[in-house]
């Protein structure tokens, strides 16, 4: 089981009031219908004595009920979303193509809704992810060595202002302060959950992060100060072994990762990176259960802020600190990615897979 779930009735009276907190974390079969679904589905709600409560999908297939094909409590919470997952579709089918309101329209979307629908689950409009994405063209471009015209071009931009000021606002600094003669190199790495930034030396990965995460762009700053505007783009044999563990994780083959990290913080700080370090994957800890770990029991909330301030996503994971009732918390790269990577390390729990 990846945390302690709360009581069934508990569980009950987050159903009926379609409680997100558990979204994902617990799952409702219901004997009448014999259909399993999240605790958000917006179906009519059973009566409570025809109610069992699971942590996993696999529990309530184990137990021959059949999924919601309201709630689609098998594919993760924004997926399940049929706006989302056409316009996802439709951005990794064209990443160079300008988006706007109008062209959301004539795919028959309602252009409030699908920024309503953005904004929960990505923490940023579809507009803003569409061009973030162009962006990311234009970092490849850089990064293999194009100019700035050829980079905006790549990337969709026809006034290289606008390309300056979107590369500013996603790296922190426009493309001519990129350093030709780094200390530190960004490097641009897609995932199944969304592109991520990696940083590094040229021997200890320094930042890993989403990119749609609201705080990348003053970490970016913080390294630039800290290196005196060194910074460049390209990749390093850091994030060329990153990139490799990366797609093992996320294939299902290996939770391992030994890409060398550079963790620049306090020495408390540190020592609750190691504590998340070693949590295996497949387990939770609650900020109280990690604080007592390293012999601190009364420093939760210190605990809660270092864990905050982790800038090496995914091999430093925050993700597995939950509630103490069970309850997800916050994320920086979103709540929704936090279910699915403790859906993806699930697996590794439950299959033996190796770690």
């Amino acid at each position: 089981m990846l945390f302690d779930l709360p009581d069934d009735d508990t569980l009950y009276r987050a159903l009926i009031a379609r409680d997100d907190r558990f979204d994902g974390q617990a799952f409702v079969c219901v004997a009448t219908t014999g259909i399993f679904c999240r605790l958000t589905c917006p179906a009519r709600k059973p009566r409570r004595e025809n109610c069992t409560f699971h942590p996993r999908t696999a529990d309530c297939l184990s137990a021959g009920f059949r999924p919601c094909k309201r709630c689609h409590p098998l594919a993760p919470v924004a997926q399940a979303d049929p706006a989302v997952t056409r316009l996802l579709a439709a951005v990794d089918a064209d990443p160079d193509r300008r988006w706007t309101e109008t062209a959301v329209a004539r795919m028959g979307f309602d252009p409030s809704t699908v920024r309503r629908a953005f904004q929960r689950h990505f923490a940023m409009t579809f507009l803003q992810l569409a061009r973030q994405r162009r962006v990311s063209l234009g970092v490849s471009a850089l990064a293999d060595g194009d100019r700035v015209i050829a980079a905006q071009h790549a990337a969709g931009f026809e006034s290289p202002a606008a390309f300056r000021v979107a590369f500013a606002r996603l790296l922190g600094c426009a493309p001519g302060a990129l350093s030709s003669d780094p200390l530190l190199w960004a490097d641009w790495i897609a995932t199944p959950l969304g592109d991520m930034v990696a940083v590094s030396s040229r021997t200890h990965l320094h930042l890993l992060e989403f990119v749609d995460r609201p705080a990348l762009p003053a970490e970016l700053r913080r390294l630039r100060t800290a290196t005196k505007g060194a910074l460049g783009l390209g990749p390093t044999d850091p994030t060329r072994q990153l990139r490799g563990e990366l797609a093992a994780f996320f294939e299902g083959r290996s939770a391992r990762f030994e890409t060398p990290l550079h963790l620049d913080g306090s020495a408390f700080a540190r020592i609750v990176w190691d504590a998340l370090r070693a949590i295996p994957a497949g387990e939770t800890r609650s900020y109280s259960r990690l604080a007592r770990d390293i012999g601190r029991p009364e420093a939760v909330r210190a605990v809660a802020r270092a864990n905050g301030t982790n800038q090496i996503a995914l091999l430093v994971p925050c993700h597995r600190v939950i509630g103490a009732d069970g309850a997800l918390t916050g994320y920086g790269g979103g709540l929704w990615r936090k279910q699915r990577l403790l859906e993806i390390e699930a697996q590794y729990l439950s299959e033996g897979r190796p770690e």
